[in-house]
């Protein structure tokens, strides 16, 4: 994706100069004249509370100047972060069926077997169903083209700007009402709006609609085959 300064999104070729070691000059940006990229000689913790309160130069930052491919194992990464995020989405359908009593101690091979078929539907159909969305959306809202390229581009942007999924992992350790899922998925769809944005550099507007429409469609698909499936099976 290339370097781009934080303020103005404009391409750069260079963040610093580097005279020796911990002697670094920030460069400036030709376009807006402004320092470039001044996250650089800040602590990740000023990162990361942008990061929280959606700035988009800190998505800028973390998107364009450190996730590159030319100075990340990029393939390595985007693999790893896969599996994260779908092992992320399994537990949150678990924590969903828990909270609906379906998963009781005492379950039968058909109920096993079922919640099992469930899970698969959910995570990766779902999933599935959710990028073909995104993807779509991306094309006729957003006016750009899908390569292969641009779709990895832009699925690794998804998974990293889905970093709040992460306070899942707190939910194994205090009780929270299965409702915070539900928050923690409005924040992920906020922030892969900010970051879908940073990306394509296109309006707001558009990329809120692009997002909502593949989370919309995630959610409501697999329910909707699942309907139908217990209508065939009471039939039957």
């Amino acid at each position: 994706m290339g370097y781009r300064c934080i303020q103005c999104g404009f391409p750069i070729k260079r963040l610093y100069i580097q005279y020796s070691p911990g002697n670094i000059r920030l460069m400036k940006c030709e376009n807006c004249k402004e320092v470039a990229d001044e996250y650089i000689e800040c602590e990740i913790m000023i990162l990361v509370i942008d990061l929280i309160l959606h700035k988009p130069k800190a998505y800028r930052h973390l998107l364009h100047n450190v996730i590159n491919q030319e100075t990340l194992k990029f393939q390595g990464l985007l693999w790893k972060l896969a599996v994260i995020f779908l092992l992320f989405e399994a537990y949150k359908f678990f924590i969903l069926e828990s909270s609906k009593g379906k998963l009781g101690s005492l379950m039968n091979y058909s109920s096993l077997v079922s919640t099992c078929w469930k899970m698969l539907m959910d995570v990766f159909f779902g999933n599935f169903i959710f990028l073909l969305t995104f993807f779509f959306m991306v094309k006729i809202f957003l006016h750009t083209s899908i390569s292969v390229s641009r779709c990895i581009d832009l699925l690794l942007v998804l998974m990293i700007s889905g970093y709040f999924k992460i306070f899942l992992v707190a939910m194994m350790v205090w009780e929270f009402p299965s409702s915070v899922i539900f928050i923690i998925e409005l924040f992920c769809l906020s922030s892969n709006a900010v970051a879908l944005k940073v990306t394509t550099e296109s309006t707001m507007r558009s990329c809120v609609w692009t997002c909502f429409s593949a989370y919309a469609i995630k959610f409501f698909v697999p329910r909707v085959l699942e309907l139908i499936l217990l209508g065939q099976l009471t039939q039957g």
